[in-house]
């Protein structure tokens, strides 16, 4: 594939073109509520494509998506439906992507869907990396399609990308452009706990600096808590820096929250996010920022710039506050805790505390490593074995 640099070049021509095509590839919760909110965004440069196995099941969220958006007079946007595309078919995958020509592609593929992982996860052995060969399964045919279509596409990955961007970086495959979701779901806590703090009701005026990985998304969110690991974290207001006690921030970040499909919405709203980043930037000029976990292909959750620099449209880490090596240690730290030890080389590398903790409580062994030609043995493994008799038991 070409350099984001490069891609980011011809999105940028069609957005001054006003000829913005997205493509939302698995259209399940993620994908539907990202449906949903192109739609609002009221934009006739904006069209939609959705591709997927099941035409017709696709069709009838199109169609309630469109009449909704026309009762609220947001129906401005062209959308059709790719079916027919078996996301274990890369052949099936590159043909859509040849036919459409997207600017912007979403991956919300999962390869068990219809169940929070972390439902089993968190109780058992209180780390997410566990599911990681199963969040890459269809990502690496997603970015194998995307390699042979030679696609001029920002590609958005939606699931666990903390390890899934590295885990394909490393293995010298194609790979997703930013991750969606985990970081980015803390980051609004933190402003309305800080807002609160303050005793304000402009959150908006609330400014975050922060790197975390996936492990201190859930910690902090569910808990309040760090586990004891010391995050980057610098907060302003109005552009004031605030001298406030990282550990209330987080202590105030415990908010409740729906545990089944709704919590997507947070997700959808991450990728809606970064694509209208991009976008914006191109219209505005103005520099954007978001939260992206895998960027670049580093492991753990980053700020990430994107606007203009020496002229030309680009994306980068921003280490305006902490550097890479900062924010890298923490990254790291926090993806150990998750039960991810390292991802070097094509291999996924698992903690010996998850592979302890995995055997207590499901009875099966871990491999310490996971190989990337490994990746969908692996992932039958985790369905048969860990999944399946977890969730026939309730």
């Amino acid at each position: 594939m070409k350099t984001l640099q490069q891609r980011l070049q011809v999105v940028e021509s069609h957005v001054k073109e006003n000829k913005i095509k997205i493509m939302i590839i698995g259209l399940g919760s993620v994908g539907a509520y990202l449906l949903d909110y192109l739609m609002s965004r009221n934009d006739p440069a904006i069209s939609i494509v959705a591709v997927g196995r099941d035409a017709e099941k696709m069709q009838t969220k199109v169609n309630i998506t469109r009449v909704a958006g026309l009762i609220r007079g947001v129906n401005k946007s062209d959308i059709q439906v790719e079916g027919g595309v078996d996301l274990n078919d890369i052949d099936a995958i590159t043909t859509a992507i040849e036919k459409y020509k997207p600017n912007f592609i979403v991956n919300s593929s999962r390869a068990y869907p219809g169940l929070k992982y972390g439902s089993i996860s968190w109780a058992n052995v209180r780390a997410y990396g566990i599911w990681s060969p199963l969040a890459i399964r269809f990502t690496k045919n997603v970015m194998e399609a995307c390699d042979k279509a030679d696609t001029d596409a920002v590609v958005i990955n939606t699931s666990y990308s903390d390890a899934v961007i590295p885990w394909l970086k490393s293995a010298g495959k194609a790979y997703p452009d930013f991750g969606s979701g985990n970081l980015n779901h803390l980051v609004p806590r933190m402003k309305f706990a800080v807002a609160n703090m303050l005793g304000v009701d402009d959150f908006w005026n609330v400014d975050i600096m922060f790197a975390a990985g996936h492990f201190h998304d859930v910690c902090i969110s569910k808990e309040g808590q760090t586990e004891g690991v010391e995050l980057p974290l610098r907060i302003y207001y109005k552009g004031e820096q605030k001298d406030i006690p990282q550990d209330e921030v987080f202590k105030a970040c415990h908010i409740s929250m729906p545990v089944d499909q709704t919590r997507n919405m947070m997700n959808a709203s991450s990728n809606y996010q970064i694509i209208s980043a991009v976008i914006d930037a191109i219209r505005t000029g103005n520099q954007q920022k978001v939260f992206s976990p895998g960027f670049d292909g580093n492991i753990g959750g980053y700020p990430v710039a994107v606007g203009y620099k020496d002229g030309k449209l680009d994306a980068w880490i921003d280490e305006s506050v902490f550097s890479f090596e900062q924010m890298n240690k923490a990254d790291r730290a926090s993806m150990a805790l998750d039960g991810v030890e390292d991802v070097v080389d094509g291999k996924l590398i698992y903690t010996d505390a998850l592979i302890e903790k995995a055997k207590a409580a499901f009875g099966k062994e871990l491999p310490k490593t996971v190989a990337y030609d490994d990746i969908d043995k692996t992932a039958k493994f985790i369905i048969d074995e860990i999944i399946l008799p977890q969730t026939e038991k309730k």
